[in-house]
């Protein structure tokens, strides 16, 4: 069964994103896409999340061309996701992926 939760949010008018948390029962993804305030797709932008339940500690990629970006096999819990880009304001959203 796949359950899968999302939210836009907008922060400072700076940086928008879309936020989706998809679950399997073997694996999870963190994923989006990150948007400024006009609505135009942000290439580039980092994106990192970070939770205690990761051996890791945290992961990191970056939004291709269309601003979309995806963390897979992510374990459920909470995860603090950060979002970084040169002439931005860093933006910090929490993120609960849930267990199937």
């Amino acid at each position: 069964m796949r359950q899968r939760l999302s939210a836009e949010y907008s922060f400072a008018g700076l940086i928008m994103f879309a936020i989706c948390v998809q679950t399997a029962s073997a694996q999870s993804a963190i994923s989006g896409q990150v948007r400024d305030s006009s609505g135009a797709a942000m290439a580039g932008v980092r994106v990192e999340a970070a939770s205690p339940v990761l051996i890791e500690g945290s992961r990191s990629v970056t939004s291709n061309g269309e601003g979309r970006y995806t963390i897979v096999d992510v374990r459920p819990g909470d995860y603090t996701v950060t979002f970084t880009m040169d002439g931005f304001a860093t933006t910090k959203l929490q993120v609960d992926v849930p267990r199937t």
